[in-house]
């Protein structure tokens, strides 16, 4: 025998209809065969609840259960769910998540206007053009609604018909087992209509392919992943509907020299031997221009120096980002035989006056440290 279909729902034999459906569509959201193939055990339990969601939905249905039962559904002439199109139509929401279409079988979109789909494009630009922002112009193509037909699709003078294949409804009803599926009718597209006198410039389709030169203002301080929206600029409606969106995704190139983090700007600065152990005022790139540092007598490879608000404008108009430096010593290469001399007498004064003792000591410890000595 049946289970009861309140015990089926989960709910409580005093639940209003909205308890009704949603406790239907959090079930039939769970066990759809489209969600569980293969699985017959879902397949059950999912009939178990649609019959018990037809049965409680419907005020006669459900006065007939709660006074008489199963029995009295089936004198009643109710012997369980049918066609399914009628839960389609009444509770459209939940079918919509799980097959993709809106509510109402298509009937939404019949005989009204057809929005332009939105379109994507990706835009590189250099590091420097998203630093400080630039003017593009680009050209798309896209689908724009034909002026000929007015995104009708239909020749002038002729309108669209019924769709034979499903009489207007936009969906076809196809037999799986004991219940029943709806899905988009393959001849109309869902649209619940067909064009008989096709437009000559379109081919009643409704669009016509349309190249186009948009311009842009990219802002300064952009960055990878940024989107803009020109909005009407997608593809075109149909039957009136209004044009799409165009969306440009922006990718900025490296740069051979700048990195960047947000707002800030890092670097490595080359800088000579002679000038890192002397000090000495050095010039610095910046995206802004050129700075002058000063590195102080002593300086190694890897010391970091700041430059405030050299880095990247704020997308927001709130100031710039710092700029940060790191030294790189140079090492020099290709000596003349007296530079070497030079290098090597340098290298006896380090020894006289104790400055390779460091070096020497460091090695000392983590030997000692590596030998457990």
């Amino acid at each position: 025998m049946p289970r009861d279909y309140y015990e089926v729902l989960q709910i409580s034999r005093s639940a209003q209809n909205g308890e009704v459906k949603k406790a239907y569509r959090k079930l039939a959201m769970k066990y759809h065969p489209d969600r569980n193939p293969g699985d017959t055990d879902a397949e059950n339990v999912f009939k178990e609840c649609t019959e018990a969601y037809e049965v409680l939905s419907d005020p006669k249905k459900r006065q007939i259960y709660d006074t008489y039962g199963h029995d009295g559904l089936k004198s009643s002439g109710y012997s369980g769910p049918g066609n399914f199109d009628d839960i389609f139509s009444s509770f459209g929401d939940i079918f919509g998540d799980i097959f993709g279409f809106g509510g109402g079988r298509g009937q939404a979109r019949k005989n009204g206007p057809i929005p332009g789909n939105d379109l994507r494009y990706d835009l590189a630009i250099s590091f420097m053009e998203a630093v400080h922002g630039v003017e593009k112009e680009i050209k798309i193509t896209k689908k724009d609604t034909c002026w000929t037909c007015e995104g009708t699709g239909s020749r002038p003078g002729y309108s669209r018909e019924e769709c034979p294949s499903c009489g207007g409804r936009g969906q076809v009803i196809r037999s799986q087992g004991f219940f029943q599926v709806s899905s988009t009718c393959p001849r109309c597209h869902g649209e619940g209509q067909i064009v008989t006198e096709p437009c000559g410039d379109c081919d009643g389709l409704g669009l016509v392919d349309k190249s186009k030169t948009v311009s842009l203002k990219i802002p300064a301080g952009v960055d990878t992943g940024a989107k803009m929206r020109l909005t009407a600029e997608g593809e075109g409606g149909r039957r009136g509907g209004p044009a799409g969106d165009l969306y440009i995704v922006i990718y900025v190139e490296e740069h051979e020299f700048f990195k960047r983090d947000g707002n800030v700007v890092f670097c490595k600065l080359p800088v000579p031997m002679v000038s890192a152990a002397l000090g000495a005022d050095v010039e610095v790139p910046t995206i802004h221009g050129k700075k002058n540092i000063t590195i102080p007598e002593g300086s190694q490879s890897g010391d970091i120096f700041t430059l405030e608000r050299e880095g990247v404008p704020s997308l927001r108009g709130r100031g710039k980002g710092n700029m940060v430096v790191e030294l790189q010593v140079m090492t020099p290469t290709n000596l003349c035989k007296e530079q070497k001399e030079v290098l090597k007498d340098f290298d006896k004064l380090c020894d006289k006056h104790g400055q390779n003792n460091e070096h020497e000591g460091f090695f000392s410890r983590l030997f000692s440290e590596v030998l457990g000595k």
